[in-house]
């Protein structure tokens, strides 16, 4: 009968290498994977990202209608009348101002 062969110190060599490579090939895949900061961590930034995309649209939308607001302020008097008139309750010296409310008793208001 023949006896078996040993394997070469190069082919040892090799197998060593291989078995090493895909060792750490298993280790870089797992940290990948798994890790705090690898694919969950880009996934949570990306939507994280996402919400303040869509939070910086509405803000830019408010301060757009801000702006509005302002030039409207600024240009005319309408404009800061209108405002009084609904934040203050202001009302001009030639008119009546009434109030009617939903009870049954009956509260009317007149201003001048």
């Amino acid at each position: 009968m023949k006896k078996p062969q040993q394997p070469s110190p190069r082919a040892r060599s090799t197998r060593v290498l291989i078995v090493g490579l895909l060792g750490l090939l298993a280790i870089l895949q797992l940290r990948l994977w798994i890790s705090e900061d690898g694919f969950s961590e880009v996934s949570r930034l990306n939507a994280q990202v996402e919400l303040q995309r869509h939070e910086n649209a509405e803000l830019a939308d408010r301060n757009t209608r801000l702006e509005a607001e302002v030039d409207d302020l600024r240009s005319g008097f309408a404009a800061v009348e209108e405002r009084a008139r609904s934040d203050l309750g202001l009302i001009a010296p030639d008119e009546s101002f009434y109030v009617f409310s939903g009870d049954e008793e009956r509260d009317d208001v007149e201003g001048e």
